[in-house]
């Protein structure tokens, strides 16, 4: 049943940003979405609303990247409560840097062994 879950929470989370893309009158861009989702997910759990999504979904949360916005807010929460105003710069980027740096790693990897055509 998880897996259905899963599958349903994560399917709904992407046909709600290619809904935005398609029907809004303006030119909304992958990368405005990029950025909505990620913002969403943080705002949506620093409410304590992305939290309960996830014991719900599961992966279907947190692969999509609004989950990154969701591990971005309760990193940085989770920083202040352990190390009070500076857990604010780096509880964030602790609590994704596995993300970030696979990020990274395959960026580079598909830049070098893919030869853009254009």
């Amino acid at each position: 049943m998880s897996v259905v879950l899963a599958f349903i929470i994560g399917g709904l989370l992407c046909a709600v940003g290619q809904l935005i893309m398609d029907l809004t009158p303006y030119k909304v861009t992958p990368a405005h979405i990029l950025v909505g989702f990620v913002t969403g997910g943080a705002i949506l759990s620093a409410l304590g609303l992305y939290g309960p999504l996830v014991q719900i979904g599961g992966a279907g949360a947190t692969i999509p990247i609004s989950g990154f916005g969701h591990s971005l807010a309760q990193g940085t929460l989770e920083a202040v409560q352990a190390r009070g105003f500076l857990g604010a710069f780096s509880g964030g980027i602790t609590a994704t840097a596995g993300g970030i740096a696979a990020a990274v790693v395959f960026g580079y990897v598909a830049a070098v062994l893919f030869n853009p055509q254009g």
